[in-house]
This record gives C-alpha cells, structure tokens and sequence, in this order.
C-alpha cells in the first residue's frame, strides 16, 4: 500500500484577500469585514495589520475600534466570496477529484496517486492560486489529514508580519510523531480548554506527553476521547479524504476564543453559518431538507437538535429561521463554547425549466414555511426585517 500524500489548503484571511484585490487602497492598512458596530456587528474576518492589534474574528465590532479606532471597517460580500472560493476549488481540481472542501476557503485533497514529488505540487498550486486569482493560500502537506491540517496552522504561525504568510510546511512520512511532539498538547484537535487543564493536572503539556502516556489509562479517564487522543498524538489518523458527492452534510461551526453569551453575538454567528452553508450548496448544485443546530456549552456538553422541511431547498433565509427557532428552545443564556449549524438529506437541486416560474419555486418556500409554522409555531419563521440589522460574514 502506498504512503499517502494529503494537502491542507487554507486561503490567507480570505475574505480581506478578496477585498483587497477589489481596493488595492486596503493592502498594509488595518481593516476588518463584517457589520457595523451600531448593528452590534461583529468582525467576519481582518487584515494582518489589524491582527497584529489583537482584532481577531467573532469580536465585536465596537471592541476593535475601541483596539484600533483607525480601523477601516469593510460589508462582507458572500456572492464574491462564494464564486471567487468555486474558482478555487476548480484549480485544486485541476490536481485531483479527490478533493474535500470543509469551508469556504478551506479544503484537503488526496494527491497519493498524483505522480511526482508532493513539495513540489503543493507549491505549484500555491503559485497557481496567487497567479491566477491573485490569493494568498497556506498549505501543509503530510501523510493524514491531522498532521496536514496541525503543519499548516504551525508553518502560519511561524510567519511574522503584515502580510500574508503564504505558509507551506511539509511533514515527511515517518516523521509525524516527531513533528507532533514538541507542539503544545491544546494544538491537537480535541483538545479544548477543559480537556487541557485536565491534562496540565496529569503533568502533560505538550502532544509528545500525550503519545507517552499509557493509552489505557487515558482510557480510563476520557473514555474514547482518550483512545482518540493518544493514536492522534502518535500522528496516525486513517481518515479519507470524502468528496463532494459522498458527502451526506454541510456544516459550518465556530469554536469562540473565550465562552460567549451575548445573544446577538450568537445569533451574528448563525446567520455567517447558514450564508456559507447555503452558498456551499448552491455551489455543488444541492438542496437539503433538515437543517440541525449543535451548541456546546462551557462544560463541553454538546446538546443537538433539528428540524426536517416538507420540501429542500438552499435558501439561507430559511436555515437562520430555523437554526434561531432551534436555538431560542436551548439556550437559556448560558456561556456558549461552540455553536454550529447543518444540513442533511442532500439532493440535486431542480434546475427551472420554461413550465417552472421562479413564483412556483416561492410557492414551494411558502408551502414549506406553512408546514413549519404549523408544527413549530407562527414563531418558528420570521421575515428578516424583524430580526434586526444585522450583517453576516465568517472566514479564517
């Protein structure tokens, strides 16, 4: 069997790139995209210049102004941020199918049966991105997707400066324990806040801790989590890369930096969610028929609920309806770690023919909104201009 070869490709502050190459006036200066701070907007994404100032996404727009009253403060534009990432995700194809988009400007591929060194084609479908669209991407190439991803937020990390790190760090086969080791053990996935101050209790601070500790007893103390974390701390994770028409679900989710429990924050949140959801759809040409929300709480109690529509459809509308009609049933106010929304039960979207007017596809909406309301409530779908102003927009 052959050593695998996977590529984590992440776009560089994606959303400000696109800016960017809109304004070239924004290049080195400390801007942010999102809503307005009048409209409690929050930052959907900023320069590195800002970065530097300690503006990150999901702040609040009127606390980075209050870090950088100079801030330019630029209006997302999903539309161009959609069609510009599916220009993207067409050069990555160009390599191979196997490619597995998990955000918008984020995707892994499997180049294992792609001859020739992998070095040397991640770094032509970097320069491929820049030259022809004019995007900063980081890539991290590594024999799993674990270490590929963990490479890619390293080789990130070891950039300094205002631009864009344009990072490529490669990972050689037999190396990925080594690699993994010295790296704090919070920078292994599934590891959060809770499970890392339970583990600085043990005396383990670092990933290279981790893969030393007996698995059995890890065990003992985290159940499968445990088990999960010592094969991934040895740098071993069979994971396929999944392509986009074996997937069963699109989601996007949002771990905050510190536990959130602002209800418009929350909400800001969901409504970037359900955009890029809904933009990811239409962009693979689907519909879907349950949309499900997932909160975490502060404890790490991770509570799911969903609702199944009468018909599928790829309207973002109608998936924030539905994730704040899910979300105003759980949250009572407490402090939120991680708040996610998906959908499920994808089909081919319809294509419109001359006997299908675009008002029988608003009927269809109509028909399933009714079916909503009469099951869940009149509450259960509200028009927008009664949720408030409120400006949606999420990358990094």
């Amino acid at each position: 069997m052959s050593t695998r070869k996977i590529i984590h490709l992440d776009l560089d502050a994606f959303f400000c790139a696109v800016e960017e190459l809109r304004n070239p006036s924004l290049i080195g200066k400390p801007f942010a995209v999102g809503g307005r701070p009048e409209t409690r907007g929050v930052v959907a994404s900023c320069s590195y210049p800002a970065r530097r100032l300690g503006i990150h996404s999901a702040m609040p727009m009127s606390q980075a102004l209050r870090l950088c009253p100079t801030l330019i403060i630029v209006p997302a534009r999903h539309r161009e941020y959609a069609a510009m990432s599916q220009r993207v995700m067409a050069i990555l194809r160009r390599v191979t199918p196997l490619v597995e988009q998990i955000s918008i400007d984020e995707a892994f591929l499997d180049v294992t049966n792609q001859p020739g060194d992998v070095a040397a084609l991640a770094g032509e479908l970097q320069h491929a991105i820049h030259s022809e669209l004019g995007l900063p991407a980081s890539l991290g190439v590594a024999t799993n997707k674990l270490v590929a991803k963990i490479a890619n937020n390293v080789g990130k990390a070891a950039v300094r400066g205002d631009a864009p790190p344009r990072a490529l760090l490669i990972v050689p086969p037999g190396e990925e324990a080594a690699f993994l080791a010295p790296l704090p053990a919070d920078a292994l996935w599934g590891v959060g806040p809770k499970t890392a101050e339970r583990l600085r209790a043990l005396g383990i601070h670092t990933i290279g801790d981790i893969a030393r500790w007996p698995e059995r007893d890890l065990v003992r103390r985290f159940g499968k989590h445990g088990q999960e974390l010592s094969l991934h701390a040895r740098g071993l994770d069979d994971r396929p890369v999944v392509i986009e028409h074996e997937r069963k679900s699109i989601s996007q989710e949002t771990t905050f930096v510190r536990d959130i429990t602002d209800a418009a924050l929350l909400r800001q949140t969901l409504l970037e969610q359900t955009e890029d959801v809904a933009a990811a759809l239409r962009q693979r040409q689907l519909m879907a028929t349950t949309v499900k929300l997932k909160i975490r709480w502060a404890d790490f109690t991770t509570v799911t609920r969903q609702i199944t529509l009468p018909q599928p459809t790829d309207e973002a509308a109608t998936f924030y309806a539905i994730a704040c009609t899910l979300f105003d049933r759980v949250w009572e106010g407490q402090a939120v770690r991680l708040i996610g929304v998906g959908v499920s039960g994808l089909s081919e979207a319809r294509q419109l023919s001359l006997w299908d007017a675009p008002d029988e596809r608003a009927e269809r909406l109509y028909t399933a909104i009714r079916e909503l309301r009469k099951r869940y409530g009149e509450q259960a779908i509200r028009r927008g201009g009664e949720l408030g102003n409120i400006d949606a927009g999420c990358d990094d």
